[in-house]
């Protein structure tokens, strides 16, 4: 490896390192840092919307340093190694004349470029990716049971990341057939899932959440050509800035030659069909293709040494890309020179203002799971993240943080006025309203449950059961419920009040970790067919929780 890096590799290396440390101790969190932030507070096999690799840096990081360079400084180094595991990727001698072409097209990538400091779960996917492809590169030069066992541990690193590896691993190994004969191969994927078990029972545990919630709870809207489609492709263009019609043409331009670029080609072309035709059915996010980059770069670094009207056209749109992602850099840091408002803009001012009229005290957000954690990083006290019907479920839907605040003076926040205590801005400008609670109280963990398939009936009585996974009874006078009607794309359109009673006589309470059964009548929505509904309660006079899944009416 020595002999590979040169003296000016490491010294650009060196540099963007360093300014990526700079820039994670002098950049506020994004709010999804401060997730994973939370997150990292309990270490786990699982999350309810990501695998734990983004955890794990978190709190290594935190053994390191304090504040935000301790949340980012595990992806500074894993940044700076992928930068030198694609550069061994290269086998090409001339490779060594144009080291600044090569770091010019890494810099110039702007979400490559930001996740260099950022900390999320693409940054170990983008490490993972490129060691993957190193190993397996290894892999078809020396099939032997060592470089079995490590293509086995990258692709455990990989799913450990983010579920989206699972696409990495089936293009390359898909590119190559023959590996299903292939006795090391096999020995890799055994490996991988035997590595991969803690995770397989964290998800049985929690009963498939993660899993349930992305396939098949996510809310969607209806098709739109220019919101979905066309915005992919605007998407694919973004990743590369001006730079993309010569990474585009290098694609285009490489021939299959040999297994590995047959596993680059495939990689890249199989992650662009596979969500473009995602993209008839859901809004594509930029960050789910960014793992493109990773062979875009060895492929498009081969067309800069060996063509030198690419290599200029290269050179001169990355500078100026560079030029430009270095100026938003400053601006995340320095609002007044930033030419939009972005999320690292005044949390720490909302947060401060909070706290210095309420001091210590826990604070509940609701339908923050954004909020919660942001300022629970800065203020340091309980938050919790109180989840209504008109929201979605998250890591605070199932952790330990509704306990941290029960039976406490609270603040409540939400974005409604009413008996309001105290309000304030936050740096996107909307308003925000706290109310005070002596003595909070709730049961977002209660379950409602439908076991029988359900037609929309309006006279005939139905039934649900509620499932108490609480240490302590419930009492039944807290408690209210509610019918939600969704429709086909899973949005919440009526919400409507619901007489719930026990089918046994004389029940007044909900017994600890036991289930109750109830009778109810539909009442009838306002809305036309609804496809889905989902019963949901209310403690205490609380807006009424999503206690159940989305169940669709027969």
């Amino acid at each position: 490896m020595k002999s590979s890096l040169s003296r000016k590799f490491l010294l650009l290396l060196g540099v963007i390192f360093v300014l990526n440390l700079i820039q994670s101790y002098t950049t506020p969190l994004i709010f999804d840092e401060a997730y994973y932030w939370h997150y990292a507070q309990n270490l786990s096999w699982g999350y309810f919307d990501h695998p734990p690799f983004v955890a794990l840096m978190v709190k290594l990081g935190g053994l390191v340093f304090e504040g935000e360079l301790g949340v980012r400084f595990v992806s500074c180094i894993l940044s700076a190694a992928m930068m030198i595991v694609l550069w061994l990727c290269i086998d090409d001698e001339r490779k060594k004349n144009y080291e600044v072409h090569f770091f010019v097209l890494v810099f110039s990538m702007a979400l490559l470029n930001a996740y260099g400091f950022f900390t999320l779960p693409d940054t170990p996917l983008l490490f993972f990716t490129a060691l993957f492809l190193y190993v397996y590169k290894r892999f078809l030069e020396h099939g032997t049971w060592l470089w079995s066992l490590a293509l086995g541990l990258t692709m455990a690193g990989l799913m450990y990341s983010k579920y989206h590896a699972a696409l990495v691993i089936f293009f390359v190994l898909f590119s190559n057939l023959k590996l299903t004969l292939n006795k090391y191969a096999w020995g890799a994927v055994l490996i991988a899932l035997a590595c991969y078990v803690p995770h397989f029972i964290w998800l049985f545990d929690n009963d498939f959440v993660t899993i349930k919630y992305h396939l098949f709870d996510r809310p969607n809207d209806p098709y739109s050509f220019t919101k979905y489609t066309l915005g992919y492709f605007v998407n694919l263009i973004a990743l590369f800035g001006l730079t993309f019609p010569w990474v585009y043409w290098s694609l285009f331009k490489t021939k299959n030659t040999d297994k590995f670029t047959k596993a680059l080609l495939f990689l890249t072309y199989g992650i662009i069909i596979f969500f473009f035709v995602s993209s008839f059915n859901r809004r594509i996010q930029t960050q789910w293709i960014i793992v493109i980059t990773i062979p875009l770069i060895l492929l498009v670094f081969r067309q800069i040494m060996a063509h030198n009207s690419i290599r200029k056209w290269i050179f001169r749109t990355g500078i100026a890309n560079g030029i430009l992602i270095l100026y938003l850099r400053v601006g995340l840091v320095y609002e007044s020179i930033s030419p939009i408002y972005y999320e690292t803009h005044g949390n720490k001012e909302w947060v401060a203002q909070i706290k210095s009229e309420i001091g210590d005290m826990p604070v509940v957000f609701e339908n923050s799971y954004r909020n919660a954690p942001m300022y629970q990083f800065y203020a340091h006290v309980p938050t919790y993240s109180l989840n209504n019907l008109m929201y979605r479920r998250n890591q605070y839907s199932i952790d330990d943080s509704e306990s941290k605040v029960q039976h406490q003076k609270i603040l409540y926040i939400s974005r409604r006025p009413s008996n309001a205590d105290l309000e304030f801005p936050k740096g996107d400008g909307k308003m925000y309203y706290g109310q005070f609670i002596d003595d909070f109280e709730s049961f977002r963990k209660l379950e409602t449950l439908i076991e029988e398939p359900v037609s929309l009936n309006f006279e005939q009585n139905q039934t649900f059961k509620v499932y108490n996974p609480y240490n302590e009874p419930i009492d039944l006078s807290k408690l209210k419920f509610n019918i939600a009607y969704l429709t086909p794309y899973k949005d919440v359109k009526d919400r409507m009040a619901i007489k719930a009673t026990p089918l046994e006589k004389n029940i007044s309470s909900l017994p600890a970790k036991d289930t109750v059964s109830f009778s109810f009548k539909f009442p009838k929505p306002k809305m036309s067919d609804p496809t889905y509904f989902r019963i949901g309660i209310s403690e205490n006079g609380l807006i009424h929780g999503i206690n159940g899944v989305n169940t669709k009416f027969e």
